[in-house]
C-alpha cells in the first residue's frame, strides 16, 4: 500500500489513506543535543520521556487510525493536501549527513550482522557460498538491517526492552539476505555487468548459477522466517517475496510505453523497492511489541521513505556518472525502462515520445533522449515528488517518543535527499 502525498494507490489490497500522527512527541529538539543524550548514555531520563510521550501517542491514536476509502482516482486529484512540509534542505547552519553518523547509534548491531552472514548462507555448496560472497562482499550499503535495528531500538524503549531479541537480529539477517537475493536476479533479468563498481555474480559464474544463487538465497532466507515462528511477520515478508516478481513483470509489460502513468509507477516502485523497507520497519516494531497502531506507522515510514529512495535513484540515473553510480548511466531509459524524470519529462516534449517509441533506433538518439528529460524540468518534478515522500516519511515518526534512534531515522531521510543536492 502507498501513497503519492495524499494520493492512494489500490494493490489489489485495501486502499487505505493513514493520516499522519499529529502527537505532541514532534516537539522539535535539537539533533546535536539528541546525540549527546546518546553519547552521554542518560537512558534513564530518555525512558522517562518516552513514557510521557507513549501517553500522549495512545490519547491521540484517534488520529493515527483515520482512513479513507477514496478511490485512488480521486485522491490522486487532491494535491497540496500533506502535511506542512518540514524539510529543508539549503540550511546553512546543517551539514551533511553521512551514513557512518546515522549508524554510529546501531554500530555494534551491524558489527554482528557482517560477522553472521556469510555463515548464515550456508556452505552446503562452495560456489553458491562464493557467489553469496562477491555481492555481500562489494560494500552494500546495509540500509535494511540498519533501518531494522533503528525501529527495533526506537520501540523497544517503549515497552521497557533494553536489548534486541534474538528475532530483532535474525530478522535483520532474513532481510539482507533476501535484498542480496533479488539483486542476484535483478542483474540477470538487466543483463548488468557490474554491481557496486564490481562484476556482477550472472557475469563471473554464469546465468545458471547466478539464478540458483538467488534460489537459493531466498529459500535460506525463507527457512530462517519460518523458524521465527511469528506468523504475522512470515506474511509479511512472505509477501514482499511475490512483490518482488509482481514488479518485475509490470516492468517487464511497460517497457517503451510512453503512456505509463505517474500511479503505474509507483506501484512498481513500491513492489520492487519500498515493499522489503516497509516490511522490515514493521516486522522490527512487532518483535518490539509495541501495539498495532505504532507498528503501522512504521510501515508508513519505511513504504514513503522506500519509495523516495527509488525516486532519487532514478534521478541520479540521469545526473552521475557511471563511475558514480557503478553501472551505465541513463541504462533504464535505455532498456525502455521509464522512471519519474521521464514521465514527468513526457509532459512537455512530444518530440521524447517519438524516440523513445522508436526504441532509440537511430545514432545519437538516447544521448538526445537523456538531453530532452533534463531540460523538460522532468528532473526538477521528480525532486519534489521524492520530498513530499520523504515529508511523508517524517511525519510517521511523531507517534516515537524522541531519542537519538528517532533522529537516525529522520537523518536517513535527509540522506536521502541530499544525494541530489
Amino acid at each position: 500500500m502507498m501513497s503519492m502525498t495524499s494520493h492512494n494507490l489500490d494493490f489489489g489490497r485495501s486502499v487505505l489513506d493513514l493520516v499522519a500522527c499529529g502527537c505532541s512527541s514532534s516537539a522539535s529538539i535539537h539533533r546535536s543535543s539528541v546525540r549527546k543524550i546518546a553519547m552521554t548514555g542518560s537512558r534513564k531520563s530518555n525512558r522517562g520521556c518516552g513514557a510521557r510521550r507513549l501517553v500522549c501517542c495512545r490519547q491521540n491514536l484517534a488520529r493515527c487510525r483515520v482512513y479513507s476509502t477514496k478511490t485512488s482516482e480521486t485522491l490522486l486529484n487532491e494535491v497540496g493536501q500533506i502535511p506542512p512540509t518540514v524539510l529543508n534542505l539549503k540550511e546553512k547552519s546543517r551539514s551533511p549527513i553521512s551514513l557512518a553518523n546515522i549508524f554510529e547509534v546501531v554500530a555494534e548491531d551491524l558489527q554482528t550482522l557482517n560477522h553472521n552472514l556469510k555463515s548464515i548462507v550456508g556452505a552446503e555448496n562452495p560456489v553458491l557460498m562464493s557467489a553469496a560472497e562477491q555481492i555481500f562482499g562489494a560494500g552494500g550499503k546495509r540500509l535494511r538491517p540498519a533501518l531494522v535495528f533503528l525501529v527495533s531500538r526506537a520501540t523497544a524503549e517503549l515497552v521497557g526492552l533494553k536489548e534486541l531479541t534474538t528475532k530483532h537480529r535474525r530478522l535483520a539477517e532474513i532481510i539482507e539476505m533476501i535484498h542480496t537475493a533479488s539483486l542476484i536476479h535483478d542483474d540477470v533479468l538487466d543483463e548488468s555487468d557490474m554491481r557496486r563498481g564490481r562484476e556482477t555474480v550472472h557475469q563471473l559464474y554464469g546465468t545458471r548459477v547466478a539464478v540458483l544463487a538467488g534460489d537459493f538465497m531466498f529459500a535460506q532466507s525463507s527457512w530462517y522466517l519460518a523458524n521465527l515462528e511469528n506468523l504475522e511477520v512470515i506474511k509479511l515478508i512472505s509477501q514482499v517475496i511475490k512483490d518482488f516478481a509482481s514488479g518485475e513483470i509490470k516492468q517487464a509489460s511497460s517497457l517503451f510505453d510512453c503512456d505509463l502513468e505517474l500511479e503505474e509507477y509507483l506501484i512498481k516502485s513500491y513492489y520492487k523497492t519500498a515493499s522489503l523497507i516497509a516490511a522490515s520497519t514493521k516486522g522490527a516494531a512487532i518483535f518490539s511489541g509495541v501495539d498495532g497502531s505504532l507498528s503501522k506507522q512504521m510501515y508508513e515510514y519505511g513504504r514513503n521513505l522506500g519509495l523516495s529512495f527509488q525516486i532519487v535513484d532514478d534521478i541520479l540515473d540521469f545526473t552521475q556518472s557511471a563511475e558514480q553510480l557503478g553501472k551505465p548511466a541513463a541504462s533504464d531509459l535505455a532498456k525502455g525502462n521509464l522512471t519519474a524524470p521521464v514521465i514527468f519529462a513526457l509532459e512537455k516534449e512530444p518530440k521524447l515520445r517519438e524516440i523513445i517509441e522508436s526504441e532509440f533506433c537511430e545514432t545519437g538518439s538516447l544521448d538526445e533522449a537523456i538531453k530532452l528529460v533534463k531540460t523538460s524540468g522532468g528532473i526538477e518534478k521528480a525532486q519534489e515528488l521524492a520530498k513530499e515522500k520523504a515529508n511523508l516519511a517524517i511525519h510517521n515518526l511523531h507517534c516515537l517518543p524522541r531519542s537519538p534512534f528517532r533522529v537516525a531515522l529522520e537523518d536517513m531521510v535527509m540522506f536521502n535527499l541530499e544525494r541530489f543536492v
